[in-house]
């Protein structure tokens, strides 16, 4: 009986341990910082079996970045779990440790030293904290080409520009910590909200966020009730898988933005023969190709073919199929039985033979691509709106709103639709992550974008020739692929929670 009780206390304790953890953010940020700093260790160990210097040094500081990061995180568990339930000042000194690494790319790093710095982690911060990133990484990306024989002419603009950028996002970092813990942030900080909103012309939407968000809070009329979008945000940060795909997506967005001021376009598209198929070294991170073109430079670049192309095919068939399907569900009868038969029809071929013969009839063009993903996610994203509008049609709001003598028009895109996007939002999310990977398998089997314009696909058919000799020209674009069709769809997993009202 004794052992049967202290087995249950044990399981109990341990439990109890466990519910700890996985609120603790601290925790959470700190594991999967040495998880992934060991990991990247272990690979780029593997580049350097071959003795190349500049491989050893990136393993061993990635090793030691995981170490670090190991000991700190048995130091959370040990005080979290204990008698103090709270990670003991010290530790959180520890953090600052943890800054230094995101020069070397580690930014998994730099956001678990920033969350241990800071006992008390408002929304604000938070954002800041990953704004400030964004801005630092796109710096030390944008560096990289000072290895390289020639820069873009304007490189030097743009890194003073990006560094400007990130000065600013540094003192905003304080002014959050300064003015924003209460109710609503301080008089003081709007100049720093008005600051943050403008970064949205670089690409940076966490520093976007941040200003909405305090403007927002400041502007409630009613201190004692949240207002749900800023709420929805709260919850979505309370998942950090999706905040780490929400930061690799804007990210991406944001050097899209950059490279026009920081990388040389020529380095990317012009043939070079005296560096064909070398090897990755700090002038070429990831080699060159079989044309002498820098892989690292047309990945860069084909980041922002591949989320133009990935964000529209994805916006467009969302609001013609929205707007079919909450007519089709509105007015239900003879209109919906007609608008949903032809979506069956559109429906019942799949979406990539669609695509594959729309372009073979109208050629081989980025909008032509962008044409045919569209035609292929209207019948979706219309059955998506349609059972959502059947649902809300009947609802009292809308009973009154015709009994005041709203039109149609009024009725369905005032009160029926601003109802129904929360499914449609998270399908949104969830469906560019797809419509990024169409884009590249169309490139790769050559009718997708044209084959002299960096794109992922593009990229990775080209290396694809030299897998046995150069796998490198491939691996990469490979990755990039990989690492952004994950990070939307953790980005639509913690929105889908974020909007769930059972969650809340």
């Amino acid at each position: 009986m004794a052992n049967t009780m202290s087995k249950k206390e044990a399981l109990y304790a341990k439990k109890v341990a466990n519910r700890k953890l996985s609120g603790s953010l601290e925790f959470t940020t700190s594991r999967l910082g040495y998880q992934v700093s060991a990991a990247l260790a272990l690979v780029f160990w593997f580049f350097a079996r071959k003795g190349s210097v500049m491989w050893m040094g990136v393993a061993a500081v990635y090793t030691v970045a995981a170490l670090l990061q190991y000991v700190i995180c048995k130091k959370i568990v040990k005080e979290v779990t204990g008698e103090a339930n709270a990670v003991s000042p010290a530790t959180r000194k520890l953090g600052w440790l943890l800054l230094p690494f995101v020069f070397v790319g580690d930014f998994f790093l730099f956001i678990a030293g920033c969350m241990l710095i800071k006992n008390n982690k408002n929304l604000e911060y938070q954002l800041s904290v990953y704004s400030t990133l964004v801005s630092i990484f796109i710096i030390v990306v944008s560096m990289l080409n000072l290895f390289k024989e020639t820069q873009a002419s304007t490189f030097w603009l743009g890194i003073g520009l990006y560094g400007l950028y990130t000065v600013l996002n540094l003192v905003v970092m304080q002014a959050v910590r300064k003015y924003t813990f209460g109710k609503k942030p301080d008089k003081k900080f709007l100049p720093y909200a008005y600051i943050s909103v403008a970064g949205l012309a670089l690409g940076n939407v966490f520093s976007f966020l941040l200003g909405i968000v305090a403007l927002g809070k400041y502007y409630n009329k009613n201190e004692e009730v949240n207002v749900e979008w800023i709420d929805v945000i709260r919850r979505l940060f309370r998942n950090y898988m999706a905040c780490i795909g929400m930061f690799i997506v804007i990210f991406l967005l944001s050097v899209s933005v950059a490279s026009n001021l920081t990388f040389e376009y020529a380095i990317a598209i012009d043939n070079n023969f005296r560096v064909r198929l070398a090897a990755p070294s700090l002038m070429y991170p990831f080699g060159c190709d079989d044309y002498g073109r820098c892989v690292f430079t047309r990945i860069i670049f084909g980041a922002r073919i591949s989320l133009l192309v990935g964000m529209i095919s994805t916006i467009l068939p969302c609001l013609v199929g929205g707007m079919l399907g909450a007519i089709a569900g509105y007015y239900g009868g003879k209109i919906d039985n007609m608008i949903m038969r032809c979506l069956d029809v559109l429906a019942a071929v799949p979406g990539i033979l669609l695509a594959i013969a729309i372009i073979a009839a109208l050629g081989v063009s980025t909008v032509n691509l962008i044409l045919s993903l569209s035609i292929g996610g209207i019948s979706g994203y219309a059955r998506t709106v349609r059972a959502q509008v059947l649902g809300v049609a009947n609802q009292e709001f809308v009973e009154a709103a015709k009994a005041c003598g709203a039109k149609d028009g009024t009725i369905i895109f005032r009160h029926i639709i601003p109802n129904s996007l929360a499914p449609v939002i998270v399908r949104v999310t969830m469906g560019m992550g797809s419509a990024v990977l169409s884009t590249s398998s169309l490139s790769y089997l050559g009718i997708g974008v044209e084959a002299h314009i960096p794109e992922w696909g593009n990229i990775l058919k080209a290396g694809s020739k030299f897998l046995e000799t150069n796998p490198y020209i491939a691996i990469f674009p490979g990755i990039a692929i990989i690492i952004i069709v994950l990070s939307f769809n953790f980005f639509g997993d913690g929105l889908r929670d974020a909007l769930d009202p059972k969650l809340k």
